[in-house]
Formats: structure tokens, C-alpha cells, sequence
């Protein structure tokens, strides 16, 4: 006999019917909302598709509606100079986008077309809003909010092997490899990921108007600096695991699992020694004022083949 308890219709079902459509009439309201109020909204950045005209448009998802945003309005850092010159504008704007795909985008919503529920978006309205805010406009102390020495929230946008780029309330700006961290880092991917939020520290801020302000920011500093301590637990003829974070000129980098930076410039070990290998490493001294451990790979444990 069928369990009749299982067919109960009971009050809370009433709450928990909301169809599909009322749910879409709900976020679609919100948006001709912040229309009206030219207030901003954060999606993630989906995709980039070229329009038949050859217009390149990048698409933004909000919930699950699609926001469309011209390149010209993505607010794409183009330095444009002798050494940066990379050819057709549209295929360096694509390269850019192409390696931001996930990360999240604030956008103000510039169009809308009730009928077919089209959106249309600039990200660059949004950037210079929030440029006014969090850069130019003076608190009582006469701080902006973004000022030196203050650890700020960042959006992680693109990530490279030597280079993560983030966005700090409007400004875009690279961290190179050794501001990301005190430990030798061999490639900031292992580390950092697009659609990451990142704690940042403001080392510079330069804020002229909305359309020029730059920023320089660090990671390491925010995390601080454990390698001192753990140097102290670190001794010389003392065998330590470690893996190779980079190979430069014959000398290999490599990070002990002690929390040590260390140095090699031999390998007894026959293989050639790669990037992510594990090895043994034997201290032969300690260089106190770089703060790093000296000495020899003694073998490789793993090749990471």
C-alpha cells in the first residue's frame, strides 16, 4: 500500500511554488529599478561575441539575465605606445576580456527593451561612479576612503604567471609576482584566480579626476612576513623537502615545506631538475640579510613530468 503521508498537501508548499516566470519578473524589476536610479549592479563577465556589424559586445551575466556591454564601454586599459603596440584595436580589447572571463563586473544599466528583456550596460559609468566616491570625495578626517597604507578589498580580474591584475573600486592595477608574497612564488596561478576577492594593501594613490587616478597595491604586506620565524627553525647540514617555484639562469628557487625561501645552484641528481618538482634540499648556510636558505639539491623526489 502506497504511503499516503507522502501526499500530503501541506501549508508551506503554498510559499514554496514560485514558478520560473515570477521569479524572472522579480530580478526583471529590480533591473528596470536600478534603471531608474542609475544604481549599480555587479554580474559576472560571461563571455564576448562580435556582432554581424563587427562591433564586439561583451556579455554579462545578472542572476540569470544577459547584459550586453560595448567593448568601448568596458573600460579596458589600452596603453597605447611604441612598446605596447599590439596591432588591430579589436583583437588586443578580445585578448583583454578573454582573460577576465568569470570575474565579476559592476555595471550601470544604460538601456532596456521590456519586450524582448534586452539589456544594455556600461561598466565605465560605473568605474567613474565609484572613482568619485571611494577616491575623490573627502571624509571628515579629509581622507578619501581609498587612501597609502589602507588595507582595501580587490577584486582579482586577470591572473598571469608573474602578474595578478584586480580592481580596487573602480582603478585597475597589476601586482607583479614578488608584491604578491614573501615566499618565492613560481607562478601566481597555483595562487590567485579570477572572480577572487583579495585583501590589498594601497601603496600609492595618485587621483587627479575620475577619468585619471592610478593605484599601486601589494598582497604581501597584508599577509606579513612568517619566513623570519621560520627561518630560525631552519639548520645548516639540515635535510629539508621543498618544491622548485622557478629556474633562472641555473640558479633554482625553491620553497622549503619548513616556510622557507631557499637557493640552489647544484643538483646532485642526474635528471635535469624542473618548475613543481619536489626535492631534497641540504642547507649548506644561511644568508640572513636576503633572509634565505643556501645549499644543494641533494635528489628529486617527484619530477612533476
Amino acid at each position: 500500500m502506497p504511503n499516503e503521508h507522502n501526499n500530503i498537501l501541506t501549508l508551506e508548499a503554498d510559499s514554496n511554488i514560485e514558478t520560473q516566470q515570477s521569479k524572472e519578473d522579480l530580478i526583471w524589476h529590480e533591473i528596470t529599478n536600478a534603471y531608474r536610479t542609475r544604481r549599480m549592479l555587479t554580474g559576472i563577465l560571461g563571455g564576448i561575441e562580435r556582432l554581424d556589424g563587427g562591433a564586439t559586445i561583451a556579455i554579462i551575466y545578472y542572476k540569470n539575465f544577459r547584459v550586453v556591454i560595448p567593448v568601448a564601454e568596458m573600460m579596458l586599459n589600452l596603453v597605447v605606445d611604441d612598446n605596447h603596440d599590439y596591432g588591430d584595436l579589436a583583437l588586443r580589447q578580445n585578448k583583454i576580456v578573454n582573460t577576465m572571463l568569470g570575474c565579476e563586473i559592476d555595471f550601470i544599466v544604460k538601456g532596456l527593451d521590456a519586450k524582448t528583456r534586452s539589456v544594455a550596460a556600461s561598466r565605465k559609468d560605473a568605474m567613474l561612479k565609484k572613482r568619485q566616491i571611494f577616491y575623490l570625495d573627502k571624509s571628515s578626517d579629509g581622507n578619501a576612503k581609498v587612501h597609502e597604507d589602507r588595507i582595501v578589498q580587490a577584486r582579482t580580474i586577470s591572473v598571469a604567471e608573474k602578474v595578478v591584475r584586480v580592481e580596487i573600486f573602480g582603478v585597475e592595477t597589476s601586482i607583479p609576482a614578488r608584491d604578491l608574497s614573501f615566499d618565492w612564488l613560481g607562478d601566481a596561478k597555483e595562487r590567485f584566480h579570477v572572480g577572487d576577492q583579495i585583501l590589498v594593501r594601497i601603496l600609492e594613490v595618485n587621483a587627479e579626476d575620475p577619468e585619471h587616478i592610478s593605484v599601486r597595491a601589494d598582497v604581501k604586506s597584508v599577509e606579513g612576513d612568517t619566513s623570519k620565524a621560520n627561518m630560525a627553525l631552519c639548520k645548516v647540514q639540515g635535510k629539508y623537502a621543498g618544491a622548485v617555484e622557478d629556474i633562472h639562469k641555473g640558479t633554482v628557487f625553491v620553497r622549503l615545506s619548513i616556510g622557507v625561501n631557499a637557493i640552489a645552484h647544484s643538483c646532485y641528481d642526474n635528471r635535469t631538475v624542473g618548475k613543481k618538482d619536489l626535492v631534497s634540499f641540504v642547507v649548506t648556510h644561511i644568508d640572513e640579510e636576503r633572509n634565505v636558505a643556501v645549499g644543494i639539491i641533494t635528489r628529486i623526489i617527484k619530477q612533476n613530468l
